[in-house]
């Protein structure tokens, strides 16, 4: 059933519930918006000018000079043409009803189709005034076509939301031929072949779910596709066993990998055009006893980095934070499992740092994100750049910031110690399951306690849990083990907690995005005489909690209780057996 929306402004018109369809113009639209006193005259007459000028939409013009919100221009598009606004994002759509109108007609003219009933095809629309549209898709339907409105950007999360490569990938794949004639074309897989066009919807599929890794696995009998979506596997299709090989091989030619070597474990990248979006891929395959396996690693370089606020930080941590890196010398780790984050919140880190008047460079592998005025270097074993190789290079270019990707052993931890001493701000990665680990991490690597103690800065550890989708969030009361959690952290339960209930703009999972939970450890005097002792980590933890350091668990149950997140990401991407 349709779920309408209403203005206030525009009162129970904007709602009205009418199949018709009537062509309005910019002056009418006009005249509505300043008897409601949205805009004055003067404004409607400046804007007129300006789009004389420069063309398009009024409705788009007015809300790009901030002068009134989608929502008004929508209600008033609504209230002038008959036609009811619809939630969108509330709509459960038929597969079935989907296919009457193809992925690209519904792209190029932002429209989808919601329900059939009896001989009436629901189609939501952004604009209602795109009559040869409409006419289009009656023809090519042979129905009668009722249109709702909807925003132009919740029509096209819907479409991205439900028009999956599911069915072109299976005409893809079922145009190949028989087992033999998949050898033949193994050979020449270019761009045109099916198998090509399969990698290129798969890959144009993961972008569209936001999804970081994409894993291609033989099972016996099949082959199975899953993407990591928010931290979280999801299996998206399984493919005859039969494709295994050439698309296998389509991706090695891409990534300039060895094509026919397929008993070792090979590294590659590639780069490619999604979506009109460029992406970098990176790409490994290993033997696994069904055959090989590939992950791909999605590196979307449209994206910006996040901000500091946007990592996640609680106003009080993103405080100390701030202050520590105003440290002119020192090494600031940031520690944590695969996938937590750890290079988001050091690029985050990057950018409060003035790029004028600091010589700021990193060795990453790979450069995931290219900085302005920042210099970059990725790793390359073939030619010898290792962390540490690199990072000695650096060293003799007068550096004041460093940005290590990654310690991985004694010597890339020996060199930074060494530069931290010498008067370089040095930020790096560690693999640590949390701040205290980081510490010990470092002794372990053979960083004696005399050189550690006045070089380490503070050790930030972070997981990444799963946001609450903002448009579907609700309120519930809190289950016994959400109780206890509370109970346990902050001694008391909130009357409600915050969840998801799903919707089509969260793959109905009740989340979308992802927030850092982060348990940050400054040194100070305390911690580094406890250090140069030989503590145990049990001692430095207690003192670091006396002196006010967050433990990751806390900084989750708060941010459960803000409504950020829910306790059962909390405790999943914390758990300990202590």
């Amino acid at each position: 059933m349709i779920q309408l929306k209403k203005n206030p402004k525009f009162s129970d018109e904007s709602a009205a519930a009418g199949p018709g369809l009537t062509r309005f113009s910019r002056k009418k639209l006009g005249e509505l918006l300043i008897a409601k006193k949205l805009i004055e005259p003067a404004d409607l007459e400046r804007v007129l000018a300006i789009q004389h000028s420069q063309g398009g939409r009024l409705g788009e013009a007015l809300i790009k000079e901030g002068l009134v919100s989608s929502e008004d221009i929508l209600s008033a598009v609504s209230l002038q043409s008959n036609v009811p606004v619809v939630e969108l994002k509330d709509q459960k759509i038929d597969p079935d009803v989907l296919q009457m109108v193809p992925e690209e007609i519904a792209r190029k003219a932002t429209v989808i189709p919601l329900e059939l009933e009896e001989d009436n095809l629901i189609l939501a629309m952004a604009y209602p005034d795109d009559i040869h549209t409409v006419r289009d898709i009656a023809t090519r339907t042979g129905k009668r076509v009722r249109i709702v409105l909807a925003f132009p950007t919740d029509i096209l999360n819907a479409i991205d939301m439900y028009y999956r490569a599911s069915q072109e990938i299976e005409k893809s794949v079922g145009q190949m031929s028989a087992a033999a004639g998949l050898k033949e074309e193994a050979a020449e897989l270019n761009e045109q072949t099916p198998i090509a066009q399969a990698l290129e919807l798969i890959l144009k599929q993961g972008v569209k779910d936001r999804a970081s890794d994409i894993h291609i696995e033989p099972q016996g009998g099949s082959l199975r596709v899953r993407f990591r979506i928010d931290g979280i596997l999801n299996e998206m299709y399984s493919l005859p066993i039969s494709v295994h090989a050439p698309l296998v091989s389509r991706i090695k030619i891409l990534a300039q990998m060895n094509i026919a070597e397929q008993r070792r474990s090979q590294d590659g990248q590639m780069s490619t055009r999604v979506s009109q979006k460029d992406v970098d891929i990176r790409v490994a395959t290993m033997l696994t006893t069904h055959g090989e396996r590939v992950c791909m690693r999605i590196l979307d370089k449209t994206l910006s980095p996040l901000s500091l606020e946007e990592v996640g930080f609680l106003p009080e941590q993103l405080e100390k934070y701030r202050r520590v890196l105003k440290s002119p010398f020192g090494t600031i780790l940031v520690g944590g499992p695969t996938g937590s984050g750890k290079t988001t919140t050091l690029y985050a880190s990057l950018n409060t740092f003035n790029r004028s008047t600091q010589n700021i460079i990193t060795v990453e592998d790979p450069v995931e994100y290219e900085f302005k005025n920042i210099n970059q270097t990725q790793i390359n074993a073939k030619a010898g750049i290792t962390f540490a190789s690199g990072l000695r290079t650096i060293l003799r270019h007068d550096p004041d910031v460093v940005l290590v990707g990654e310690i991985r052993d004694k010597d890339t931890a020996d060199i930074v110690t060494q530069a931290s001493l010498t008067g370089r701000l040095v930020m790096a990665t560690i693999h640590a399951n949390d701040a205290i680990s980081i510490l010990f991490r470092l002794i372990d690597l053979g960083i004696e306690p005399v050189l550690l103690s006045p070089t380490l800065v503070a050790a930030l550890a972070q997981r990444m849990v799963r946001r609450i989708c903002t448009y579907c969030k609700t309120t519930v009361n809190p289950s016994p083990e959400e109780e206890a959690a509370f109970q346990k952290e902050l001694g008391e339960v909130p009357a409600k907690v915050s969840v998801g209930k799903g919707c089509t703009m969260c793959a109905n999972t009740g989340y979308r995005g992802r927030v850092a939970l982060s348990e940050l450890m400054v040194m100070s005097e305390n911690l580094r005489r406890l250090v140069l002792k030989n503590a145990s980590a049990d001692e430095v933890k207690a003192a670091a909690l006396q002196e006010g350091m967050l433990s990751m668990q806390r900084d989750g149950i708060l941010k459960a209780k803000m409504g950020v997140t829910t306790i059962n990401e909390v405790l999943r991407s914390t758990f300990t057996i202590y």
